[in-house]
């Protein structure tokens, strides 16, 4: 697990759709290649596209989408990858095969040109990237054909991926040398797999805690009773206790996620946390509605008293005339 550096997300800088056709990828390719070249296009901000588009070494971009249950377990895939290759036909050089390159006519093979202005001060002397090259000395009169000279060709090909357990939204997995292949046969970047995470019907996470509402009638809710809760381990019985109130959380300790520290290694599981609701019927029968009358009869509970009641011995009014005294 890691970020060192930056991934590219090469399907949108091309503009293309990630399950895009390796020919609509090449197209896509070559329009900006062509779009974007400084030798046609002088806006800076192009120039800075065109670096992005053909950089030497860009490390690739995908996304997985998972399951809570499989980032709890973690899971192994082959992945359908397309990136830049070595060349088969001139093998990263970008010559047609019989030729190499020459050395540019234009930088004698420095890779940079000078030039020199006449100020106040004297000659002033700047060197830039030849235009020409490139800044690499040299150039291809007679490039490949089947790579058009950059020495690399889009393919797309499976890699194997492992995701270890305990992986959350965002994280992305490092696959080291499985990126882009660098222009003229440089060196591969990496490959980065990050993760979606699909929302869970019944489950919501934090971290390496999980959270759940159960709804209880409210006569179990006063009467207490036993529940077969549903976790990602299996059922569990979670025992509500009689008089439990809205609110009420139960904890089920290390039935959360697995705590992924940034070494890869997991390190325990974090806990679920139950959340009580409890309902109120708003709709009753005439026997329904009798037995409960009889029950607020019972309790003292026909007309409630908002002045005496609460646990404390606080009612709601005289606690609003303690907080207003207060000021």
């Amino acid at each position: 697990m890691g970020n060192a550096r930056v991934a590219r997300d090469y399907y949108g800088i091309l503009g293309v759709a990630s399950d895009a056709e390796p020919d609509e990828i090449k197209r896509a390719y070559r329009r900006l290649a062509r779009e974007l070249h400084p030798d046609v296009n002088s806006d800076p901000s192009a120039q800075e596209r065109f670096a992005e588009v053909t950089a030497e070494i860009d490390d690739a971009l995908i996304r997985m989408q998972l399951t809570l249950e499989e980032c709890l377990t973690g899971v192994t895939r082959d992945l359908a990858v397309d990136t830049a290759v070595l060349c088969s036909e001139c093998t990263g050089s970008g010559c047609a095969p019989g030729t190499k390159p020459a050395i540019c006519d234009i930088c004698g093979g420095r890779g940079e040109v000078q030039t020199v202005q006449r100020s106040f001060l004297g000659q002033v002397v700047t060197s830039r990237p030849c235009p020409t090259c490139r800044g690499l000395g040299e150039v291809i009169p007679d490039p490949c054909r089947q790579c058009g000279g950059d020495g690399r060709v889009r393919s797309r090909r499976n890699v194997g991926v492992r995701i270890p357990a305990g992986v959350a939204d965002g994280m992305r997995v490092r696959l080291a040398g499985q990126g882009e292949v660098g222009a003229g046969g440089g060196p591969a970047g990496d490959l980065y797999v990050e993760v979606e995470e699909i929302p869970h019907e019944v489950f919501t996470r934090d971290g390496s805690d999980l959270h759940c509402t159960v709804s209880l009638p409210m006569t179990a809710a006063a009467l207490g009773t036993t529940l077969a809760l549903p976790t990602l381990d299996g059922v569990e019985e979670l025992t509500v206790e009689a008089g439990t109130q809205t609110g009420t959380v139960r904890t089920l300790r290390g039935k959360g996620m697995p705590r992924l520290r940034s070494t890869g290694r997991v390190d325990g599981r974090g806990d679920l946390m139950v959340h009580v609701e409890v309902v109120v019927p708003t709709k009753l029968d005439k026997e329904q509605t009798e037995l409960l009358r009889r029950l607020a009869v019972l309790r003292g509970e026909e007309q409630p008293d908002l002045g005496a009641g609460g646990r404390n011995g606080h009612g709601l009014f005289s606690r609003l005339r303690d907080t207003l005294g207060g000021r």
